[in-house]
């Protein structure tokens, strides 16, 4: 049960300020409060092929139960870790050369806010706060962890190439990219302005939303997002994605030429590095533990790192010049708005409202509590909500758009603890790691083959999110049409990017014109923003067929039924046993 959605407030006990200090003295100076029973051992234990698996069961701890110290400590660092890859890689791409091109002080500041800003924001989130004198809320009250969002990477990559391209943004003598805070700062203005329409979608119904921007939209959206994405995972696996790849054919070095260890793009040492990363994490889900596969990512990392410091890949230079700490604010960009961004912004807020509504219903689902019903509305509502001002409040932070992560879902369902202490303990530990600069300097030193080994990999679990969405969705001849339609179209403008840059040739000196001319080329370079336009027109457009719509509805009762019966027969049986570990066994 959920706690307090669940009992009125003139039914609660009535806790005065020295119940509530006896109870915190308890449990920090208890063993119940600090280690409790729980079974460590459950978390840490590897499964070793050969060797007889013990079956164990985790307690499951609820929103309002009471968690060891020390166990919500241990699991919030899991949470973090979990999702520290997906904290930092966004503001690497976007700080490197595909993006504004800064310089290594502007570079681990990106990486150290972003952990700050992730970290505090996502406290906000879980907190779910009440709006006065209304029905609605801000927060899901769930641990609900909010970090960049990857969706804004191929916009801000393809907005940047406009800018240099126009002027907008400088290059030297030679035609090389140089910093271009003025860029980012557009960027991050006119993603506080486009916010505003997360907000404003935030206060419908969740079933309006359903029914404006289905599956159907949204799900070859995402896996074209993940798609081109994994383009740049892949460069960065083969050397780098900067001035070095750009043309592999003149082999030049990467990451540059003075770089330690420097060697030609799409060389096998580098190759070598991120399938070693690749390799670790597919060995940490086969015979890791709980805790291990959690953080499958990051231990992949830190095997890549390991052994390209060994071979003298790194470059410590940055991380010895870095401040030993920083915060928000320590760098500053000119927040201006770049009106032919607002189009794809937009595109780009509907998605990750989207997704916030997908991940907030998963972790509603593992953390065991109603998955339909006013309350769930009123989560989903305030988890849209809560994103929408975190987005808002990233950027006036300095970082781009924030997206609640689907990753920590599978770390509840690993350790069955859905506490919002391990939550809070999370926020903790991202925005420590943010604070220590040195943290931040080391993981921008990462070599680009041991980051690319990783990206791949999470971008490329993006794209099969997107893949699991199009699942959900009834395959009729209606369905059919409309995602061949809205895909072709978007797959083709991922595939082939700079399809449409030379359709427009007006030359002349209407800014007004030429932003909007630029603003229809963003959007028409970008794959998932094609797809989504047309897959919300078409929509709307194409009516339902009512014969195959009830054609769907019965055979959906009738796999309900056997189901139902399938397993009103296997909970009679005495040899049935559902085990822990897996799915049921005889």
């Amino acid at each position: 049960m959920d706690g307090p959605d669940q009992i009125g407030p003139d039914l609660r006990p009535k806790r005065t300020w020295a119940d509530k200090g006896r109870r915190i003295v308890k449990t920090f100076t208890t063993r119940d409060g600090l280690i409790g029973d729980y079974d460590y051992a459950y978390l840490f234990t590897p499964r070793i092929p050969f060797m007889k698996q013990t079956r164990r069961s985790a307690p499951f701890f609820g929103l309002e139960d009471r968690v060891p110290v020390f166990l919500a400590l241990l699991l919030g660092l899991q949470h973090s870790l979990a999702m520290l890859a997906g904290v930092i890689s966004p503001p690497i791409l976007l700080g490197g050369s595909s993006g504004a091109n800064f310089g290594d002080e502007d570079y681990q500041y990106l990486v150290s806010t972003s952990l700050i800003v992730s970290g505090i924001l996502s406290a906000l989130q879980m907190t779910r706060i009440h709006i006065y004198k209304t029905p609605y809320s801000m927060g899901t009250g769930l641990i609900s962890v909010v970090g960049t969002s990857f969706a804004i990477i191929t916009v801000a990559s393809g907005t940047f190439t406009q800018m240099y391209s126009s002027g907008y943004c400088p290059v030297d003598a030679q035609g090389n990219r140089l910093p271009c805070p003025k860029g980012y700062g557009a960027l991050l203005g006119t993603s506080c302005l486009c916010s505003l329409l997360e907000i404003g979608l935030s206060f419908i119904s969740s079933k309006v939303l359903k029914r404006v921007f289905p599956a159907l939209v949204t799900g070859p959206t995402v896996l074209l997002i993940g798609a081109s994405l994994i383009e740049s995972g892949m460069k960065d696996w083969a050397g780098g994605s900067g001035g070095c790849g750009s043309d592999p054919s003149a082999r030049a070095l990467c990451p540059s030429a003075d770089a330690p260890h420097a060697l030609p793009w799409g060389s096998a040492e580098f190759i070598g590095l991120g399938f070693l990363v690749f390799v670790t994490i597919i060995l940490c889900e086969r015979f890791g533990s709980p805790i291990m596969k959690s953080c499958a990512v990051v231990i992949g990392l830190l095997v890549g790192c390991i052994v390209a410091a060994a071979c003298g890949y790194f470059d410590r230079s940055g991380i010895d010049a870095a401040p030993v700490a920083s915060f928000i604010w320590v760098r500053t960009f000119p927040l201006t708005i770049y009106p032919p961004l607002i189009l794809p912004l937009l595109a780009v807020y509907v998605v990750i409202m989207m997704e916030s509504i997908g991940d907030i219903t998963a972790t509603c689902d593992v953390s065991q509590v109603e998955v339909e019903g006013p309350n769930f509305d009123s989560r989903i509502r305030g988890g849209v909500l809560g994103n929408g001002i975190t987005c808002l409040l990233a950027g006036l932070c300095t970082i781009t758009p924030m997206s609640v992560f689907a990753q920590n879902n599978g770390v509840i369902a690993l350790t069955k603890c859905a506490n919002r202490k391990a939550g809070y303990c999370c926020c903790f530990f991202l925005v420590i790691m943010g604070i220590f600069a040195k943290f931040a300097a080391a993981l921008v030193a990462i070599p680009s083959s041991v980051l690319g080994g990783m990206t791949t990999f999470l971008f490329s679990s993006v794209a099969i999110s997107g893949i699991r969405i199009i699942s959900t969705i009834p395959f009729t001849r209606r369905n059919r049409f409309i995602l061949t339609a809205s895909f072709a179209v978007g797959m083709a403008a991922t595939l082939v990017p700079d399809w449409f840059q030379y359709f427009f040739t007006y030359s002349g000196d209407n800014h007004a014109l030429q932003g909007l001319l630029d603003a229809v080329v963003l959007v028409m370079t970008n794959g998932f923003a094609v797809t989504a336009v047309l897959g919300l027109i078409l929509n709307l457009l194409i009516p339902e067929d009512p014969e195959e719509e009830a054609a769907i509805v019965e055979a959906r009762g009738s796999e309900v039924r056997s189901e139902s019966e399938e397993t009103k027969d296997t909970s009679e049986s005495p040899h049935y046993k559902v085990t822990e570990a897996g799915p049921a066994t005889i």
